[in-house]
């Protein structure tokens, strides 16, 4: 797609738009079904729709946890859901090397929270040509997140994002300051994506494997719409149970048409106050 952020903006009823699906690509079924699942819903909505996967996760809590099935092949199948559904797709890369091979298959290139100053990587990214979007890292302030934007202009690109994703709170939990949305607004003159399950997560348990609240799903989700943000970012599995990554913080996949909906209501309602 020759310019999502565009595409991004192109809700007829000036609805959010939404990055959402699985934590990491599983398989090629569960992609294509989870993408079958979402897309006639965001069509009804008026919600310009990203479908989402990572191709591989390097942020790992131990060795033994499930990193990918193969770049190659999770790749192809983020492809494939393009080429079926006629959406964007994004994932996200770890080191400078991986952008201009995930860029060949992708339209949005994703950088981690943990590596948003990483200077080397967002360059590397941005001159693929392919959109942008910065997770916030959990130790930043929002005003800072305006010299990782300005390292993707500076390199060539306007098609930039930022996320919000949680701010870390003390060793186990996050927090989401809902003033850095409107900040990170104004600062950048960007759209600000609101992360709801990643802000929910419960980082590196004494088990290894990260926890979450996905009970608050709604919550959070509901008060960064209310307070403006451009769009949502949503990891969803039809069964978070057995999910490779991620599970206990992911949202059930059955249960995504009552939240959009409901989040679209509120929407209409800031919008209708604005006016």
């Amino acid at each position: 797609m020759a310019d999502t952020l565009q595409y991004l903006k192109s809700s007829p009823t000036g609805n959010f738009f939404l990055l959402a699906g699985p934590c990491v690509i599983e398989g090629e079924k569960m992609a294509l079904d989870i993408a079958a699942h979402i897309v006639p819903i965001c069509q009804r909505l008026n919600i310009p729709y990203v479908f989402k996967g990572s191709y591989r996760k390097a942020n790992r809590s131990r060795v033994d946890s499930f990193t990918g099935i193969g770049d190659k092949k999770a790749l192809e199948i983020l492809r494939k859901v393009r080429e079926e559904f006629g959406v964007p797709v994004v994932t996200d890369i770890h080191e400078a090397a991986e952008a201009e091979m995930a860029a060949e298959y992708v339209d949005i290139l994703q950088i981690p929270a943990f590596l948003c100053r990483q200077t080397d990587l967002l360059v590397a990214a941005a001159r693929t040509g392919k959109m942008v979007n910065i997770k916030k890292g959990q130790f930043l302030a929002p005003e800072s997140m305006r010299f990782a934007v300005q390292k993707i202009i500076d390199s060539g690109n306007r098609q930039v994002a930022v996320t919000e994703r949680g701010t870390t709170f003390g060793y186990g939990d996050l927090v989401v300051d809902y003033r850095g949305i409107p900040t990170m607004q104004q600062s950048g003159d960007v759209p600000v994506i609101l992360d709801v399950t990643h802000s929910l997560q419960q980082p590196n348990t004494a088990a290894g494997v990260t926890g979450g609240r996905p009970e608050l799903i709604e919550t959070i989700a509901r008060a960064g719409i209310a307070v403006g943000a451009d769009g949502l970012f949503i990891e969803t599995h039809p069964d978070p149970s057995v999910a490779k990554s991620d599970g206990a913080n992911m949202l059930r996949l059955d249960l995504i048409e009552g939240l959009l909906s409901r989040l679209t209501d509120i929407r209409m309602t800031v919008n209708s106050f604005t006016k």
